[in-house]
């Protein structure tokens, strides 16, 4: 697929803002096109058992996953500490991209975008497994990138604020003028975010470009045929307050029968979370959950290799 990359002038992003200790920036090529992404590595210097690529939601950054406001938030920290280096990526249209992409690109195009980036980080910045880690409009990208993986690209995905049927209109995003209950979605109940979630806000929402905001009404049509193509384990997250998407057991039911080729299903709540849980108080337990699925996705790999 070819990309157009004439550079333009840059639209307006988020403020670089603080990093979590051993957090640090780079540039990956995307066939000519710059992702930024905040890198992190085991804090002991071990080799990392596997690398997490996260993949943040619309409107946000790579810092989504590297949030200030209390020392659990940060999944990037977290996932060091615990043997694992992670990979944040600003997705197309985003960070250092939007100069080069200023109305952003739709799913698909997203996905050959990223997949040229992997590459370049398995070239030069990280060696270990892929594991994806993704929210909102990211998980959307995580499951289309895994539909055409090449068997072993990634041991598994873990997805949170993305479902299969909508509870509200994905008409409501990109708007000029947010519509009223636009803060409930996206939050939901502002109790369950620690102290200074809002004052470091600036660091981590971005401006939702054009064309994202226009695909996502697409997802009705092209999850019947990305899901049943997956064939890596999958685990999803529903916060108790997410709004965008409806949960109900018939729903989560339905949706892990969407997978029929993936050898593991998993489908789990959150308590006391709203759609954005990788910066609420209960991101780390949220965060453990997903990197003990990575731990199981490893084993279930090595039991495989073994046979």
């Amino acid at each position: 697929m070819m990309l157009t990359t004439t550079a333009r002038p840059a639209p307006k992003t988020s403020a670089p803002g603080r990093l979590s200790p051993g957090v640090r920036r780079i540039t990956l090529d995307a066939a000519g096109v710059p992702l930024s992404a905040l890198l992190i590595e085991p804090v002991d210097g071990r080799p990392a058992r596997a690398t997490v690529v996260a993949l943040h939601g619309g409107g946000m950054s790579a810092g989504y996953f590297d949030g200030q406001a209390h020392p659990d938030v940060s999944l990037l920290a977290l996932g060091a500490r615990l043997g694992c280096a992670v990979l944040a990526l600003d997705r197309p249209g985003y960070g250092a991209s939007a100069p080069y992409l200023p109305a952003g690109q739709p799913l698909l195009e997203q996905a050959a975008t990223v997949r040229a980036a992997l590459a370049d980080a398995r070239d030069r910045h990280v060696t270990a497994p892929l594991f994806l880690l993704a929210h909102s409009f990211g998980g959307k990208l995580a499951l289309a990138l895994a539909a055409d993986a090449p068997s072993g690209s990634f041991v598994g995905l873990d997805v949170s604020g993305c479902g299969h049927r909508p509870a509200a209109s994905a008409g409501l995003l990109g708007r000029a003028t947010p519509p009223a209950g636009l803060r409930r979605l996206n939050w939901g109940p502002l109790r369950l975010y620690p102290a200074g979630t809002f004052r470091e806000s600036g660091a981590v929402v971005a401006p939702l470009p054009r064309r994202e905001a226009e695909s996502a009404v697409e997802w009705g049509t092209l999850f019947p045929r990305l899901l049943p193509r997956v064939r890596v384990p999958v685990r999803f997250t529903f916060a108790e307050h997410e709004a965008w998407w409806r949960h109900e057991d018939a729903d989560l039911v339905d949706l892990a029968a969407q997978f029929p080729a993936a050898p593991r299903v998993l489908v789990d709540r959150l308590p006391s979370a709203g759609h954005n849980v990788s910066l609420g108080s209960a991101a780390r337990a949220y965060h453990l959950r997903a990197l003990a699925f990575l731990d199981e996705c490893l084993d279930a790999g090595a039991r495989a290799a073994a046979r």
